[in-house]
């Protein structure tokens, strides 16, 4: 049967071409914009080098600080001192990880100039995210508390200060100090906000105290990685995580209360759009829907209205084929079986512009060190958009037109 239902949707597609280009071009796009989009998210979210262990990988960054005075702050404001005292002190992770965000700097060399991104990490950054080494290694937790200065690099940095030439063993100023190159990675994607960097330092050279006694700290602010042993550790983290939050003190004497959580990035995200109270990514996955539920109902309508202009066409057949005893339900099934087929042509041209476009926006350098791709899971979110698109936009021209009593059929549609 479904055999049938390609050929007729394939003789459909042939019979008025200029339907089906509009009905093809709307399709395409719609879906290629989508496919893009959902790259995007899967970078920035998935489970991608360096961040390899995410499925058992929770942060500690968004926070909202509220003041005596009712005012209050929201954004990665905890200092160095509140993640040693109240992350690091977890007895239930395998690592916790203490680090900056990267911070920019300027540096010089042979009276040329240099922007580059500059991030303070401790020895577990390295155990806990997956970077790709090209040459050497990270530095040990030893290294941090016996402040040697080594840092790690990223493979444009060795192109554009080390001219391209073997980095290891040779030394990099930044920041005002000078460091000895122990390792050169793989570039890692501005998106990836939590690894990203072109250079990496010993946190124990960061200009900020870090035993000051406080809440808030300095720009360019902190974080805590927190790898579970298991999975099914993660919750046992979070609870552990929430009774640390019980004891936290204020010393400042301006902030009265704190809301934040061990989460993962969506759920920080969340808490930062939102003022989400609680550990949730329920709000941010609601505004993703509705987003693309919006941007894909206008192409829909349209081809709402194209398919009842094409079904209207074989009112014939569909008053011949209930004349002779089909049923409504074998019509519709029919109709959106056939509309779905389109639907999924349409998606293959749509990968297939994907592919192209992804890699023009690779090249462009507007990000840097992007790297979108169409990987397995991009794939399969592309997949259900299709199924989706074509049931939404075919479903009630197919139920319309199986209504039609017979003669009114034969007559064209109309009575």
């Amino acid at each position: 049967m479904l055999k049938n239902y390609f050929k007729t949707a394939i003789k459909v597609l042939w019979r008025h071409k200029l339907f089906t280009f509009i009905s093809l071009f709307g399709i395409s796009f719609t879906l290629l914009i989508l496919i893009v989009i959902a790259s995007f998210v899967d970078h920035t979210f998935g489970p991608v080098t360096p961040e390899k262990k995410l499925d058992r990988t929770l942060s500690v960054t968004m926070s909202i600080l509220r003041s005596k005075s009712g005012g209050m702050a929201a954004g990665p404001l905890f200092s160095p001192y509140f993640l040693k005292r109240y992350v690091k002190s977890l007895k239930t992770p395998e690592l916790v990880s203490l680090s900056s965000f990267h911070n920019p700097i300027i540096t010089y060399k042979n009276n040329r100039k240099f922007n580059f991104a500059l991030k303070f990490v401790d020895g577990e950054f390295w155990q806990i995210l997956d970077f790709e080494f090209i040459e050497g290694r990270g530095f040990s937790t030893e290294d941090v508390e016996m402040r040697n200065p080594v840092a790690v690099i990223s493979r444009e940095t060795r192109d554009k200060y080390f001219e391209g030439e073997s980095a290891l063993g040779k030394t990099i100023e930044a920041d005002g100090q000078n460091f000895r190159v122990i390792g050169i990675v793989e570039n890692v994607s501005l998106l990836r906000i939590m690894p990203y960097s072109d250079i990496w330092v010993p946190l124990t050279y960061t200009k900020d105290d870090l035993n000051k006694i406080c809440i808030m700290g300095g720009f360019p602010g902190w974080y805590a990685m927190i790898l579970a042993r298991d999975k099914s550790d993660l919750p046992i983290i979070q609870r552990e995580f929430n009774k640390h939050l019980q004891e936290v003190e204020f010393p400042e004497g301006r902030w009265v209360s704190v809301n934040t959580g061990a989460n993962t990035y969506a759920e920080a995200i969340t808490r930062s759009l939102f003022r989400q109270e609680g550990d949730t990514k329920s709000p941010l996955l609601i505004f993703i829907f509705v987003l693309m539920f919006l941007f894909m109902l206008l192409p829909t309508v349209n081809l709402v209205n194209i398919n009842i202009s094409r079904i209207l066409e074989r009112s014939s057949e569909i008053g011949v084929r209930k004349a002779f005893g089909a049923s409504s339900m074998t019509l519709i099934w029919q109709f959106i079986t056939e509309n779905v087929i389109i639907t999924l042509i349409g998606g293959a041209i749509s990968l297939f512009l994907a592919i192209l476009v992804l890699m023009v926006i690779n090249d462009s350098g507007m990000i840097p060190h992007l790297h979108l791709t169409l990987n397995y899971r991009v794939f399969m979110v592309s997949l259900v958009i299709c199924l989706c698109f074509g049931l939404l936009s075919g479903v009630y021209p197919a139920y319309k037109m199986s209504r039609l009593n017979p003669v009114d059929a034969l007559r064209g549609g109309q009575q």
